[in-house]
């Protein structure tokens, strides 16, 4: 069986449904405004391989009567739009929340960029609709690793520093080696707070790491990935390593 065409939504008040595409075109009656758009308090919303993804969409809004609901859709790569009306939960703000399973709604192709639509109602009848207020990024979750040997080391000798960045597949629910990324190297002193980038390096064909350094003094080695338009950003928890 073939996974949902709409995505799930949860809401307080909820009327789901698959929606067609935005036809890109703005419009309402009287002083209804959109002003704007919150998702996932702004932040990226990064989905493995397992666990479905709440999060909310706040849409910002004004009238002067106050506003009644909001009727928002997700437009993303792949199709997959969603609908949900809700409810404003005070006269500047209407608070949606989606739920995303990789497991029943999403594909790899679908990672990227979405656009937030929203139809708002005000008290006194009055409406606006903007077909794309803003965008957010959704992105499939990644893992990183980091092994520096040997362990203690002499210093002045050759430390190597290993690792494996890999990100899920909503295709197949596995984790799989990111190729050809740029992933620093960096490093933090014993006693140190601060990590200091060493050099930039880039996964092979099967997604793993691996350079050399001089060991100098005692400290935490760790790879730190940026994260890509479709990729969540990850950083390793530091190795630390003793010279003698």
């Amino acid at each position: 069986m073939g996974k949902r065409v709409a995505l799930s939504v949860a809401a307080a008040f909820g009327v789901v449904g698959l929606v067609a595409p935005a036809a890109h075109a703005d419009g309402g009656y009287g002083d209804t405004e959109i002003l704007g758009v919150t998702v996932n308090h702004g932040s990226d919303v990064v989905i493995g391989t397992t666990a479905a993804k709440t999060f909310d969409v706040t849409i910002h809004a004004y009238d002067d009567s106050g506003l009644l609901s909001a009727d928002t859709t997700l437009e993303g790569p792949g199709a997959g739009y969603t609908s949900d009306e809700t409810i404003c939960e005070t006269d500047s703000e209407c608070t949606h929340s989606f739920t995303f399973d990789p497991r029943v709604d999403l594909y790899n192709d679908q990672a990227g960029t979405w656009y937030v639509g929203s139809w708002v109602d005000a008290l006194d009848d009055d409406f606006r609709w903007d077909d794309r207020i803003d965008s957010f990024r959704l992105k499939r979750a990644s893992t990183l690793t980091v092994n520096a040997s040997p362990e203690p080391v002499t210093k002045g000798r050759t430390l190597t520093v290993t690792g494996t960045l890999k990100r899920a597949s909503w295709d197949d629910y596995k984790y799989h080696g990111y190729t050809g990324q740029s992933v620093k190297l960096q490093f933090r002193k014993k006693g140190s707070s601060t990590y200091t980038t060493v050099k930039t390096v880039k996964t092979s064909s099967t997604g793993t790491l691996k350079t050399t350094v001089t060991a100098s003094v005692d400290g935490y080695w760790r790879w730190n990935f940026a994260g890509t338009t479709t990729t969540g950003a990850k950083t390793a928890t530091g190795d630390y390593v003793d010279v003698k």
